[in-house]
């Protein structure tokens, strides 16, 4: 399983440790990454996620996953999000078609 934020993207980064003797040998900074899920309105049903605690408090400052996603630029969005940004977009052109 990669260590990738599904939503942000973040991943792992690299560096050094650095000893009192100041003796440099190479690290890795793994994100901080939690298994959630979110529920979705327009699909009605949870979806799980693996994201960093950044993309859970950016998900739910914008209001949830599906307005996160829906008001989200597909470019900046990694593919799997943009996968469940489609699934959500049919089924709520699907919700609307049939309620008009």
């Amino acid at each position: 399983m990669a260590r990738r934020c599904g939503i942000t993207g973040k991943g792992v980064l690299t560096g050094n440790n650095v000893s009192h003797a100041n003796n440099k040998t190479r690290r890795r900074f793994l994100p901080n990454l939690q298994e959630t899920s979110f529920f979705s309105d327009v699909l009605a049903t949870s979806v799980r996620l693996r994201l960093s605690t950044h993309g859970i408090r950016t998900v739910e400052h914008n209001g949830g996953l599906d307005a996160f996603l829906l008001g989200t630029p597909d470019r900046k969005l990694p593919e799997e999000a943009r996968a469940l940004k489609r699934r959500i977009e049919r089924a709520k052109a699907k919700k609307d078609a049939t309620a008009a």
